[in-house]
């Protein structure tokens, strides 16, 4: 079998399939939380939040810093950009089959309306 993405990728595609974790990002873009205050934001236990948070920490979207007895989330630097020219590419790939598709239809519309009726 052929791997189209890369593990980095792969990893990324996965943290941000999930609702939760999608909101957990925009959240923290607003600036840094303790994983206690995403679990109350998100109404979750604080064990359900921490696997949120290492699914986004393992595809580097998320760092975490303990202080004391508090876990504190903030952006991490991977950010998007492989991913975001990734999706780039294959958005235009459809782009280009369905300008293709809306040719053919064209076609098929105007043959079917030179034909004489009977």
């Amino acid at each position: 079998m052929v791997l189209y993405l890369s593990s980095t990728l792969d990893l990324s595609f996965a943290a941000l399939s999930d609702a939760t974790r999608r909101g957990i990002i925009d959240q923290l873009g607003r600036g840094d939380a303790s994983i206690t205050s995403l679990a109350d934001k998100f109404q979750m236990t604080l064990t359900g939040m921490k696997k949120h948070v290492q699914v986004l920490e393992r595809a580097g979207l998320v760092v975490t810093q303990k202080v004391g007895r508090v876990r504190t989330c903030k952006l991490g630097n991977h950010g998007l950009k492989a991913e975001a020219e990734w999706i780039e590419a294959h958005r235009r790939l459809f782009e280009i089959r369905f300008e293709a598709l809306d040719e053919i239809i064209g076609e098929m519309k105007r043959e079917d309306s030179d034909e004489p009726e009977n």
